[in-house]
């Protein structure tokens, strides 16, 4: 202890301390591991002596304390009174609203983060997978000033927390229709340092690990119901490593109840099972007491220094894989320090009745919220003192690394086009490989469920290879880049959270619909950044569907659904961009703004078998731009038909048709759609950035042209409907495509089964032209196409 500091000094801070504040109290374990960590912290010369730390973690009590005030107060009333005067039965909301028992477990967690910065000088990032606990989150940085500018305009000073406390579920709306307040129910842009939304429980635990680069440190707030979703989290260790992986601090905030009732982790023998699972797992647990805030900071402390030495050890070929990672539980009870905590309506609104309207409620709310409160001035000095952020030269939590992610502009790598028939997925093989060479400094992480060199990708293999903890074969490593696990949420989350790298995920097509949860919910979160004026700055991330519905016939109906690249389809384009490249070099050619292009998701639908070089370099160059390009024409013979393709065996079947109108001197015009989203009717200004232009849209599907036949690997019903500019004559025109039949087929076979052959278009052509079929097809070929002759008049050959 600095001679300058008497043992009575300390003694009398600790004592401050000591004695807890308001509902916070502090067990003889704090106690010791309190006494345990200020002399840890004074040792590393993080902090001038003991008594400093004492007085701090006294300042944290009253923090928390504000912070559980202010949230109580955002469910149920539409001012505060700082002073602490009982508020009138007008000062409540007619219709609280709140995920008050959440919020305010999480309030001493989220201000135990904000100390621990404080008291080591270092600003870490944090991220909590219960985002409908964001009032814990937005009160504290209220009530430290650490804000972005659309809150700190509106919520600053005492009038300030009155309208955040009325903004708080008020619904109001802007003349667009917009959410009028910078509040809402889940983590958003608008949170300060809020990265994902926390709306999707499970997601979180699924990404923390792969977050933070070496140097940095991450604190992961996570839920005991999340421990009942998907499994993933369990595979942590699996993938950690100190090589590439920044400290992770997993917290579980364990309160026992979901909604409406207890979570298996809400008995003692299922926590006890809990903790059993995660030790032969490869974590470390260990519980300590959720309802103080410096049991926090002590469990956030020593997890972070043991993870520490072990990543020291590790690098030092020390220590093996899998490392042991700390994993905290803080065990509490729902709506800990109000009214009805550890109760079933703690969850939403815990006090019996509307304040407003009975009066046992507002006794109620008044007794309960006085002792959380905190007199204005004392808590003014106890800010101050937690803040420091100039003195210790570090930003603000809001600006921690994960929120400002924003890596070097991309080293593109130049391929050769080739003409040959070839697998598309064999340029995403060639080019991602030159992409992860040419920028060695940004770490490079691939989602595979399953079936890389199936999928074409054997380059990626080759160079990256599946981490394990224990090779058995050349195409494994410890320090391997691709996460490979049967469970597409995990191995998708891994890129998602990969934000400060290069990313690639390939799956099958079917099963790329079990990751839809988590990108959509990375896609809402981008959409408002954008919509913000502050758009995410991480790279483009492809996530590819192929072993696709028309060419996995064999695998049974199971395996043939177009619903992932449909349902992408029906997001915002300029965020979410679904793209159908024919061959290689199309897929080639549109890669490069595949991952070029921030803040984006790619859904990216490509075959692996051979397919031929429709498209030559330029021609795929401007199909990229374009998003559409005119394939083939034939004006000969009067008025064309207009034929629209969308899907590389689509393009051939209608390549196909187009032979047979040709020879029957048939005018036709042939496009090919690699990009649909581009030529929908935009959704708002954002979006319209993204499509294409009336006189873009004129030249490549003339008006005068409104006789019109597509082929789509959708569902054709989804196509029209996104495309229906393209369709302004409903009765004229006909779209082919999926419609969910199926089985154990060729892909000539799918191609029948669902009406999109070359002679299911010649059938549709005649249709729309009131002309008879027989024309192009011979009447054994319309027998088949019928339903009434053999298939194999049609199908063969095909594809």
């Amino acid at each position: 202890m600095p001679s300058h500091i008497s043992p009575s000094t300390a003694c009398s801070e600790y004592e401050l301390w000591r004695k807890g504040y308001g509902v916070i109290q502090h067990t003889e374990t704090t106690c010791e591991r309190v006494q345990h960590l200020a002399a840890h912290l004074v040792a590393k010369g993080l902090q001038p002596d003991s008594a400093t730390v004492y007085r701090k973690l006294a300042d944290l009590d009253r923090l928390t304390s504000a912070g559980m005030w202010l949230v109580v107060h955002m469910t149920y009333a539409n001012r505060v009174d700082t002073s602490g005067a009982p508020l009138a039965p007008t000062d409540f909301k007619s219709t609280p609203e709140g995920h008050t028992g959440g919020a305010l477990n999480m309030v001493p967690a989220y201000a135990a983060y904000m100390a621990l910065n404080n008291l080591t000088g270092q600003t870490r990032s944090w991220l909590m997978g219960q985002g409908h606990c964001v009032a814990a989150i937005d009160a504290l940085n209220v009530l430290t000033g650490n804000l972005l500018p659309e809150q700190h305009k509106r919520y600053t000073g005492t009038e300030g927390l009155s309208r955040m406390v009325a903004d708080f579920y008020s619904y109001q709306q802007k003349p667009d229709g917009s959410v009028a307040a910078p509040l809402g129910s889940h983590v958003n842009p608008y949170t300060a340092g809020g990265i994902i939304e926390g709306g999707y429980l499970g997601f979180a635990e699924l990404q923390y690990a792969h977050m933070p680069l070496p140097g940095e440190s991450l604190v992961a707030f996570l839920s005991d119901g999340a421990a009942e979703e998907q499994r993933g989290s369990d595979w942590i260790p699996r993938w950690w490593r100190a090589a590439d992986c920044g400290l992770v601090t997993p917290v579980m905030i364990a309160n026992g109840r979901r909604i409406e009732q207890r979570t298996e982790l809400g008995t003692r023998e299922g926590l006890e099972r809990f903790e059993a699972r995660l030790e032969a797992l490869g974590f470390e647990p260990f519980r300590f007491d959720g309802r103080d805030p410096a049991a926090f900071v002590c469990a956030l402390a020593e997890m972070e220094n043991t993870l520490q030495q072990r990543s020291e050890e590790a690098l030092a070929g020390a220590l093996g894989y899998p490392v042991r990672m700390p994993y905290g539980i803080a065990e509490t009870v729902k709506g800990f320090g109000f009214y009805g905590a550890g109760l079933n309506p703690a969850h939403n609104l815990p006090l019996p009745g509307n304040p407003r309207m009975d009066i046992r409620a507002r006794e109620l709310f008044q007794t309960h919220a006085h002792r959380l409160w905190v007199a204005p001035e004392e808590l003014a000095q106890s800010v101050q003192r937690l803040k420091e952020h100039t003195e210790q030269s570090r930003p603000l939590e809001r600006d921690h690394p994960l929120a400002r992610r924003d890596p070097p502009d991309l080293v593109i790598p130049a391929i050769p086009d080739r003409a040959d028939s070839v697998s598309p997925m064999q340029a995403v093989d060639d080019f991602f490989c030159a992409l992860v060479a040419q920028n060695p400094n940004l770490r490079a992480r691939v989602g595979n469920p399953d079936e890389l060199a199936s999928n074409r990708l054997t380059c990626v293999l080759e160079n990256l290879k599946h981490r394990v903890n224990e090779p058995e074969n050349d195409s494994e490593s410890v320090h391997g880049n691709i996460i490979t696990a049967l469970n597409e949420e995990a191995v998708v989350s891994a890129c998602l959270a990969n934000k400060a790298g290069i990313n690639l995920v390939a799956s099958y097509e079917a099963f790329c619909v079990k990751m839809l949860g988590a990108i959509r919910q990375e896609l809402i979160f981008t959409r408002h950044q954008k919509a913000l004026g502050r758009p995410a700055r991480w790279l483009g991330l492809p996530v590819i569907a192929t072993s696709h519905t028309w060419e996995n016939g064999k695998n049974e109906q199971s395996h043939q659904d177009t619903t992932f690249c449909e349902s992408l389809l029906g997001e915002m384009n300029d965020v979410s961009r679904v793209l159908f490249p024919a061959d290689y070099n199309s897929a080639l050619a549109v890669l490069p703004s595949v991952f070029a292009k921030r803040g984006s998701i790619s859904c990216m639908v490509i075959p692996k078998r051979n397919r031929p070089c429709v498209f030559d370099a330029q021609e795929a160059e401007a199909l990229a731009r374009s998003g559409a390009l005119v394939v083939d024409e034939d004006t000969s013979g009067g008025e064309p038909i207009l034929l629209i393709a969308n899907g590389a065996y689509q393009l051939s079947e209608a390549i196909r048709a187009c032979e047979r109108l040709r020879d029957t001197s048939t005018s036709f015009r042939l496009v090919y759609i690699q990009e649909p989203g581009r030529f929908r009717e935009p959704r708002d200004t954002l979006e319209a950035e993204n499509c294409a232009s009336e006189f873009e849209r004129e030249r490549l599907f003339p008006g005068r042209l409104h006789r019109r036949v597509a082929l789509t690997h959708m569902r054709p019903e989804v196509f029209r409907g996104h495309m229906h500019p393209l369709f302004p004559d409903p009765a004229h025109s006909r779209v082919l495509g999926y419609i969910n039949r199926g089985g154990t087929l060729n892909e000539a076979g799918m191609v029948f089964a669902n009406g999109c052959s070359w002679g299911h278009a010649l059938a549709a052509c005649a249709s729309v032209l009131d002309k008879p079929p027989g024309e192009w097809l011979s009447s054994a070929e319309l027998a088949a196409v019928e339903g009434r002759g053999d298939p194999a008049l049609i199908t063969r050959g095909l594809c």
